[in-house]
């Protein structure tokens, strides 16, 4: 009996350790940010202009304005959890080199970004870019566009404006879930402060969503993505399966280059329309 009361004390003990580590050091499992000297001087192959833009509480967020001499409309990307604008302002040339103007932001603590990252702060900062293109661009000529993480930003973003599209690649149901699936025995629910609940944002866009997942993403599951598309109802919304698609290399396959044409090439067949 004295060495079962042992055994679970054990026990008892290294879950509440776990859940302690957990909650201490989710910042640095669900944020892989490289930062970037003040000074630095990006260089892509297409005319840019690098912005900066001063958020309530002080922080400053950098951010790409790819430009084309007649674009095809704006995209606001939110990008993925890792790296920094030199790598994802690169990823972003696919959709310059479609004709489109991008307006790419780095969240907090990421390149030249800076101040305390929040939710709810990344809700707030997405807004401030979201509201940067409407300085250029029409809502009707706004496509929002969100990778992995930022398909939550983009997702809220999209739910208190009016852009003309959203695409999502790679999207979660919630954060939540996904902690949930990955830790079952611990009590993710009471600890995680970036709960990241998409779903709940989904439901109050009212632009079409295009949704893109790969079958055998082991970073988002298939299924997550697939969720929050059958949690949302419009017959303007789309989901793309990408077969053998995994978390990074989407681009890679023809499946996801035609489906992004033809969302593309949707907008601007409804754009001429509309005028």
């Amino acid at each position: 009996m004295v060495k079962l009361k042992k055994a679970v004390l054990f026990l008892f003990s290294a879950y509440l350790m776990i859940s302690a580590m957990l909650y201490l050091l989710q910042e640095k499992l669900i944020f892989l940010p490289s930062k970037l000297p003040a000074d630095y001087s990006y260089s892509f192959t297409q005319p840019f202009e690098e912005i900066f833009i001063t958020a309530a509480d002080g922080a400053v967020l950098n951010g790409i304005h790819f430009k084309r001499e007649q674009p095809e409309g704006v995209i606001v990307y939110f990008h993925g959890n890792a790296g920094d604008l030199t790598r994802w302002g690169d990823i972003a040339l696919f959709f310059v080199e479609k004709n489109y103007d991008v307006i790419i932001m780095d969240y907090r603590t990421y390149g030249k970004s800076t101040g305390k990252l929040s939710e709810e702060a990344l809700y707030n900062d997405g807004q401030l870019f979201y509201e940067y293109a409407l300085e250029h661009y029409t809502e009707s000529e706004i496509t929002l566009y969100g990778r992995s993480l930022g398909t939550g930003i983009a997702a809220r973003v999209a739910s208190e404006n009016r852009p003309f599209r959203l695409i999502l690649e790679t999207p979660f149901y919630s954060l939540l879930d996904l902690g949930k699936s990955r830790f079952p025995y611990l009590p993710v629910q009471w600890f995680l402060k970036y709960p990241f609940k998409t779903h709940e944002y989904i439901s109050e866009i009212s632009c079409p969503i295009s949704f893109f997942h790969g079958t055998e993403d082991t970073v988002v599951p298939y299924n997550s993505g697939l969720r929050l598309f059958n949690s949302v109802s419009g017959h303007k919304n789309s989901f793309f399966t990408i077969k053998g698609g995994k978390h990074n290399n989407l681009n890679e396959f023809r499946d996801y280059r035609d489906g992004i044409k033809e969302v593309l090439s949707m907008d601007h067949s409804n754009r001429s329309e509309d005028k």
